[in-house]
């Protein structure tokens, strides 16, 4: 059933418990990607966004390249917990990378000097977007995610393995899969202290 998207932004939640039970094909999370991927905005229409869209053995790879990176690095008595949490994300059946041809925004700065300073801003702001069309819509389909960023300390080992090229910037990643239990009730700050209205 295809929510409003008042209904669908409401909804958006990170979702942490996840399996691996294929309620949605395979087909339908691409055409989603696809469909976020065409018509997120950009910047001077550059399209910088790029995605990587991982499913099952390939997907568990991307979280074992996680897992053994952050075993060097986190203390040997808090490394349960964080095994646990890599764990939850590896339960579920996909991930989605999300990256920046860098290549894009350079010749941006280029053909426009006045507004070099921000071209990398609004290229982060288009990823953002990026990032929220895909979860949001993922959503919609019935699937849990939510949004992690391992980047700096995996992408040499994610750009060896998959073969990603040197001008992609990584970003940020999703794991996704079917939400095995809701996320706890949300609270919010009253909106009177967040917008100003003026008439």
């Amino acid at each position: 059933m295809v929510k409003d998207i008042y209904q669908a932004a409401k909804t958006r939640r990170s979702y942490y418990n996840i399996d691996d039970k294929k309620i949605v094909p395979e087909a339908k999370v691409e055409e989603v990607v696809e469909h976020a991927v065409k018509y997120t905005p950009t910047s001077f229409n550059s399209q910088t966004g790029r995605v990587i869209l991982l499913f099952n053995d390939q997907h568990n790879k991307f979280w074992n390249i996680v897992e053994s990176n952050l075993r060097p690095v986190v203390p040997e008595e808090d490394f349960d917990t964080t095994k646990e949490k890599i764990d939850g994300f590896r339960s579920g059946y996909g991930t989605v990378l999300f990256y920046e041809d860098m290549e894009i925004v350079e010749n941006l700065q280029q053909q426009f000097p006045l507004y070099s300073d921000n071209f990398p801003k609004w290229s982060q702001h288009s990823s953002g977007m990026l990032q929220y069309n895909v979860w949001t819509m993922l959503e919609t389909e019935g699937l849990g995610a939510s949004l992690q960023h391992y980047t700096e300390l995996i992408e040499e080992d994610v750009k060896a393995e998959w073969d990603v090229p040197d001008e992609w910037r990584f970003v940020a990643q999703m794991p996704f899969g079917n939400p095995v239990d809701e996320p706890e009730e949300k609270e919010f700050e009253p909106l009177e202290e967040r917008i100003e209205v003026y008439k």
